[in-house]
């Protein structure tokens, strides 16, 4: 891939065009890389140090997705945080670029260095 720092989106599977993050995290200056809970795992192993990790529930989740999401966020955190790697949980995109935004600090806003 390019030398643009990766963010993986973790979602449900069922994306409404209203509520990707991609265009956002481009504009941001990230690639980004979203797929559905059940690939996180098979995702983090061809993308192993993205610069973080943003779990996307739906706002409407039941109890069991909500659970599942929450479990997968403990374990990332977990692996990925003696590294550095933040791993945030958001139920819509712009919670999810707020929150992106103050943990990476200016950098989420500048972008990367050329």
């Amino acid at each position: 891939m390019n030398g643009m720092q990766k963010v993986l989106v973790v979602d449900n599977g069922e994306r409404e065009p209203d509520s990707a993050l991609s265009a956002e995290l481009a504009g941001m200056g990230y690639a980004s890389v979203t797929t559905s809970y059940e690939a996180a795992d098979d995702v983090l192993a061809v993308i192993p140090n993205p610069t973080a990790v943003v779990l996307q529930m739906s706002q409407h989740a039941d109890w069991s997705e909500r659970r599942r999401f929450l479990e997968l966020a403990h374990r990332l955190r977990r692996t990925l945080s003696p590294s550095g790697v933040p791993v945030l949980i958001a139920g819509g995109t712009s919670g999810a670029l707020t929150m992106l935004q103050n943990e990476l600090g200016s950098q989420a806003v500048a972008g990367p260095d050329l």
